[in-house]
This record gives C-alpha cells, structure tokens and sequence, in this order.
C-alpha cells in the first residue's frame, strides 16, 4: 500500500461513520459478537425459492439471487495508541432476472418474503424496460444445476473469534519493534472480511459459501531531523485468502531475499514483528542510499513486487470486456484486441507461461463457485509466450465460440449486480531449479527490487511505469548496496519479451490486492498473484528524483 493511501485509510479510522463511502468497506456499525452468528442455510433457500418463482411468474425465462452477508472487522493503531476499531455488516439480497434477451436487477436490505419477491419483481420489470435499447440478445451460455451444495475458506483459524484484545496486542507489538529499530512514526491495520454468500438460480443451484480473507499491514516512517529528509516503507505482507494463523509465524514460509539485502519473503505465515523491525532499518538505510544513475539494467523482480505488474499489464488486458470494449473505465480497455490474438504475436518471451486459477488454496481469488453458480478452474492465458484465451463468463463465452464460462463473474455486495472480474492471474515458475542468488550470480549490472510503489499505465494497458519499496544494485553478479529513485518503463510485449528467467517453484509467493477498481458505478473485488523471481534483461530505469 502507497503511504498516501493508507494516510487516507487510516485518517478515516477516526470517524467509522465515513466507512461506508468506501467500496468494499461499508455496512452498519454492529457489535463484534454479531460477526460470529449465522445463518440457517434453509431459511436462506426458502427465500431464494421465493425469489426465483416470483421471477419466473412474471415473465423471466432465467433468474437468480444472492443472498449475501458481508463481515468485516478493521483494527487501527499508531505508535503506542489504538485510534479504531470498527466491526461492520451489510446484509441484503440481489436478483438478476432475464427477460427476452434482456438484463434487469433489482436489490433490497428488507430480508423478508415479501421484501425479496418484490425485488424479483422489480428486476423483471428493469429487463422489460431493458429491452427497448437492447441492440442485440444475451446469450446465455448452458449452465448445469449443482443441487445444494457448499465452499467454505479452508482456515485453521477464525480471525472473527480472535479476542480483539489479542490484535491490537499484535498491532502495537509490531510497532513496538519499528520504533525501537529506528522509525520516528508508525502506523499499523488489520483488515478482517467474511463474505457469507448464498447463490440460488432456476438452473437448479443452491450454493453456501462462507469467505474468509485477512491482510494486515503497517507504514514505516524515519525523519533525518537535521535535514528533514524522511523515507518510509510499508508491510511486505500481502493480503491472503486465509485465517488468523496467517498471523502465526512458521519457519518454513519464510524465505531470505539475495545475500546482502536482508529482504525477507512470506508464503502462507507472516511475520509481522519481525517485518517491522526490518521495516524500520530500511527506512533509515534509505535516506542515505546512493540516487540510481538512469540506463538500461537488468531487473531482478522479487514476487512481492512482479505481482503488480502482472496485475495491471497482463490481469486487466485479459478481461475480455475490455477486449471488446464494453469496459474503459479505470485506465481504459486493452491493447490485445481479438484481431490482436489472430495474428499470433507474441506477448512475450517463451518462458512467460500465465495462468488464470480461482482454486489455488490461500489466495483472495479462490472459491468454490462464482457469482453466477458456477464452479471455478484453472485455464491458460499466456502459454510459451502467446496470448491463448482471455477472461469470460456465461454471456461472454459465445464471442470466443466456447461452451462454458470461465467461472470468473463476481459482485462486492448484494446491492451491486455481478459482472466479470479478473480471476488470480499467475506467472508459472521456472521448470529449472533455480535461486535468487544463482540468477543475481548471471547478471552484471542489475537492479533487484522488492515491494510496490508507484506506478501508472495508458489507457490500452500498453505503455507503463513501475515504481518498488526497495531497490538494490547488482554489479557482477553481487548485490552491491541499496539504491533510491528507482521507476522502470517499457510496454508490456517489450517488457514481458525481456524475460530472460524464473525462479523454480521453491520461490513461488502471492501478491494480493483487496481493491482491484473495475466498473462504474465502481466496485472492488480480492484478487492474488503468484510468481517467483524473475529477471528481465535491458529493461529502461529513470530517476525519479531528477528535476528537469
């Protein structure tokens, strides 16, 4: 997380009222006691059949409902205080209904029979009115029913039962070990969410998932007060699709960075005391780092890192929605249009293999069964280099002449309708095997960057800039110090053509983000990406502190 944001986060702690603005991030205040209750699955399907038989009464030849339940808890702290602690639930009902070739959808909060088949009823009469500017008719594609069936998050641990107590106990801790390491200010959160989602369709669905995912977090700051010079740096934490004993450190997910950075990577534990004190030291190393002289490098990028760039030049042009043009907002629609695909360009080198995968356990992307009911997979998107399939679900998967959906179609609330959103999206590591330090060993002037930063990229998801947390030069084979002002440039097919080499699987680790932007009005959704290291050779690096 950029310090700006998580200011602008944490800012908002101190008055919960402002939360529900937040996409993603909203619902009535409510005790904490009540995230643990629930909800009896028969209740949820009778209400559902309610809904379904009211739309197919007045006229919808496909309909379906979601019932959801959206938990979250939010702990913030600074220093040595507690500025926050918010628990929040939102809970309502959303109904698509399709009617002559035609979507209409209607929503309520009144959890009732009488509440829910009016809000059937409404969304039938949208699709009516939906008709009359239709240009042409969905296409639907054939989807099996499933029965009553259920997909719960395998955690070990409820972070919803967790004394409050103990987090905020956690949060201090950590910021204990930041400001005894050196950092003047510290901010630390834990984000909490439980989606509790009941999906009924005329297909002949009855689906219960229980989601959980967690991502705790921290913002480092030193000040040189002779100078007043200050650098900062964030958690090297990602969000995950787990429970609290994510928060359990375990020897075995813990992996070293290259010899002499001192960075440390984190699989399904994270160490969060120990990130923070590290955090500190590096904030403080910081401030002295030699400025990057501008050029060509060689670019090791740590997982904790890539993941974004793999997000925003692979994740977003891959949607098919943008493809076809039906989605510009948030940095426009895609330069790997179908006409694109025919040709058979590549998008990058051999090596480059990308895969979607809504299964892949500890991820924020994993569920049983998306939001139109149906069951999730594992497809390619980039395989030996070449572009070979995009993103879809039901009503998309005719353009591509395919049968089924890709099982990727989501909505953040029981109040907003679901559309098509980008499943976990991941490098493939090397088939070799293959070290950090045994690829730093083969490049001669390099730069190894961990972490996000900054970045920004066109409005065809084809020119972009890069920025990191930490940068390191690599001279000869060796790490040869910290360096600061790092941001490379390129565009995705140069970029992903550099690829010259990937770390074997021993190295793989996610990045994650709770707030992938898509659609407008806007919504949010929880997506992972997985890699290993990976260089890339001749990449252009500017200096971002030069002045012009």
């Amino acid at each position: 997380m950029k310090r700006r944001d998580f200011i602008g986060i944490t800012g908002l702690a101190t008055g919960a009222l402002f939360l529900p603005s937040l996409p993603g991030m909203g619902g009535v205040l409510v005790d904490p006691e009540q995230l643990l209750e629930t909800i009896d699955p028969a209740l949820k399907k009778r209400l559902a059949d309610a809904a379904l038989n009211a739309a197919k009464s007045a006229g919808a030849s496909y309909a379906d409902v979601r019932i959801g339940r959206y938990l979250n808890q939010y702990v913030f702290t600074r220093e040595k205080q507690v500025q926050n602690i918010t628990s929040t639930e939102s809970f309502g009902v959303g109904v698509r209904a399709l009617v002559n070739g035609a979507w209409g959808f209607a929503s309520t909060n009144l959890v009732t029979e009488a509440g829910i088949v009016q809000a059937a009823k409404n969304a039938v009469a949208i699709a009516k009115a939906n008709q009359r500017v239709q240009k042409e008719p969905v296409k639907l594609a054939a989807q099996k029913g499933y029965g009553e069936v259920s997909w719960k998050t395998p955690i070990e641990r409820n972070a919803f039962e967790v004394p409050v107590k103990e987090k905020v106990d956690l949060l201090l801790a950590a910021n204990a070990k930041a400001l005894d390491n050196g950092a003047s200010y510290v901010n630390s959160a834990l984000f909490q969410v439980n989606e509790q989602k009941y999906f009924a369709s005329t297909d002949g669905s009855y689906i219960d998932q229980d989601v959980h995912r967690i991502w705790p977090t921290f913002n480092v700051t030193v000040i040189d007060r002779a100078t007043g010079k200050f650098r900062s740096r964030d958690a090297m934490a990602s969000p995950m699709g787990l429970g609290y004993e994510y928060l359990t450190p375990r020897a075995s997910d813990k992996l070293m960075g290259p010899q002499g950075t001192g960075v440390i990577g984190y699989k399904q534990r994270y160490d969060m005391l120990e990130d923070a004190a590290l955090a500190a030291k590096q904030a403080k190393e910081k401030l002295t780092a030699k400025s990057v002289t501008p050029g060509k490098y060689d670019l090791v990028l740590d997982p904790s890192h890539l993941g974004l760039t793999i997000h925003e030049s692979v994740g977003h042009p891959t949607e098919l929605d943008r493809v076809l043009g039906y989605e510009a907002n948030y940095a426009g629609t895609s330069f790997a249009t179908l006409d694109w695909k025919a040709k058979g360009q590549p998008y990058g080198s051999k090596l480059v293999n990308i895969v979607a995968d809504k299964l892949q356990p500890g991820t924020l992307g994993a569920v049983g069964y998306d939001d139109e009911g149906v069951k999730t997979k594992k497809w390619d998107i980039i395989k030996d280099g070449k572009l070979v399939n995009y993103q879809k679900i039901r009503d998309q998967a005719h353009v591509m002449g395919q049968q089924e959906s890709d099982g990727c179609c989501y909505a953040d609330s029981w109040s907003s309708v679901q559309f098509q959103r980008m499943p976990n999206i991941s490098l493939r590591p090397g088939s070799a095997k293959l070290s950090v330090d045994e690829m730093i060993k083969n490049v001669d002037k390099g730069i190894y960057i961990a972490g996000e930063g900054s970045y920004s990229i066109d409005q065809q998801r084809y020119n972009f800039q890069f920025g990191g947390k930490v940068f390191y030069a690599i001279e000869k084979g060796k790490i040869a110090g910290m360096i600061e002002d790092v941001a490379y440039q390129a565009n995705t097919q140069e970029f992903w053509g550099s690829c010259a080499a990937i770390c074997d699987q021993s190295d793989y680790r996610f990045l994650g983000t709770f707030f992938d932007g898509k659609g407008q009005p806007g919504q949010v959704s929880a997506v992972s990406h997985g890699s290993s290291t990976t260089r890339f050779n001749g990449v252009n690096v500017i200096n971002t502190a030069r002045k012009i």
